[in-house]
């Protein structure tokens, strides 16, 4: 199950956050789609809506008592605020602002103790004709609410109870003694319903937290943990337009260490440099291992005149020695290339190509230097050879 684009806020409500707590251990993404999963969609709420407003409608003009005028307007209140609600909570969310969770699970209790209100006063009018119609519809109530609201078993558990627990209360003044054979039957049912809502919950967690997991293997590098290109690509469509430097990064002499020592040294080796560039990153940058010893960072807001103070920096850090494999100290160089965006496109397999270049350039210019692209125009992707006498090749170191 994909979890939801459009966020909806967590409840605030200490009696809120109990009702759709779905354990210690459930992130935070998997838990505001397990919120999301609650509004549902329109037509899903008009369902039950025009379904409970129709009978109460229907019973009342039947009987035409009090109880029953009071059952339909608290149903018209009722369900008119919770379609105000629910319209208002799909509009911030895709505005990406605070959605009233908080009032629409609380509306939605009430809507539920409505419609148990409705059976409990058809049981004792007398009318089997109403009673039938009542207790039918709260039952498929709570079909609705098991499986609609499985995301928060304690929700769910507590508006079937309310829905058609009262039908218990009314049996013992019904008049009809067989009636008491629902103090069995109901309580029985409410819990079957609980289990399986608790059940579907928990198969939408597993399978929200294997999903989570999946897409966590399919963008991040498996032996440094940072963004591969999958991930860097998702990354650099999620800031859009937005100014920022592309820089491309190669280890030099880490053919040496891997051949020298083993790869384990050079695994090692690795890791370690990746977690200094992780301690060199800003809030906001990111930072991605791309092929063997390449990695790549988009730092956001970084212009032509920062780019070479950026890339010096990560020079002089990930050049520093690193010890490794209890002792063993060890030193690479490293080269860097600068792409800008939008100055050399907004495409990232262009930047990656343009900022390449740049790095070929800086590698053949004696290692270890930084080397920013200057105008939009490239000879080729690639590290390929400068193109003939007379072309401009288009960098400065």
């Amino acid at each position: 199950m994909r979890m939801e684009a459009t966020s909806y806020s967590l409840p605030r409500w200490r009696f809120t956050r109990w009702l759709t707590d779905a354990g210690p251990d459930v992130p935070e993404d998997i838990r505001r789609a397990l919120v999301a999963s609650l509004f549902g969609t329109l037509p899903i709420f008009a369902g039950g809506v025009l379904n409970s407003l129709l009978v109460s409608g229907l019973l009342a003009l039947r009987l035409q008592t009090a109880p029953f005028i009071i059952w339909f307007v608290s149903e018209l209140l009722i369900c008119g605020a919770r379609l105000v609600v629910l319209l208002s909570a799909f509009r911030l969310a895709k505005e990406g602002r605070d959605t009233p969770t908080d009032l629409y699970l609380c509306l939605g209790i009430l809507w539920a103790a409505s419609v148990g209100y409705g059976a409990f006063m058809s049981l004792l009018s007398g009318d089997w004709v109403v009673a039938t119609i009542a207790c039918m519809s709260a039952g498929a109530m709570i079909g609705g609410i098991a499986f609609r609201n499985f995301g928060a078993p304690r929700l769910a558990a507590l508006m079937i109870a309310l829905s058609l627990g009262p039908t218990v209360l009314a049996a013992p003044f019904s008049g009809e003694p067989i009636m008491l054979l629902t103090v069995i039957q109901i309580p029985f049912y409410l819990v079957s319903m609980r289990l399986a809502a608790y059940k579907l919950n928990a198969l939408m967690v597993a399978t929200m937290q294997a999903e989570r997991e999946n897409d966590r293997l399919a963008r991040h590098d498996p032996l440094t943990g940072l963004s591969n290109r999958a991930g860097l690509l998702r990354e650099m469509e999620a800031r859009g337009e937005r100014r920022a430097a592309l820089l491309y990064l190669d280890l030099d002499g880490f053919k040496s260490v891997n051949d020298g020592h083993g790869h384990a040294a050079g695994d090692e080796l690795l890791k370690a440099a990746a977690d200094r560039l992780r301690g060199l990153l800003r809030a906001g940058d990111v930072a991605a291992r791309i092929g063997g010893d390449e990695f790549v960072i988009i730092a956001l807001g970084v212009d032509r005149r920062q780019a070479p103070a950026f890339g010096e920096r990560l020079i002089r850090e990930l050049g520093a020695p690193y010890e490794i494999q209890s002792g063993l100290l060890v030193r690479v160089g490293v080269s860097v290339g600068v792409a800008l965006a939008p100055d050399h496109g907004e495409d990232v397999s262009e930047l990656l190509d343009t900022a390449d270049d740049a790095l070929y350039r800086a590698k053949t210019a004696g290692k270890s230097q930084c080397v920013v692209a200057t105008a939009a125009v490239r000879w080729g992707a690639g590290r390929h050879p400068a193109p003939a006498a007379g072309r401009s090749n288009g960098f400065v170191s």
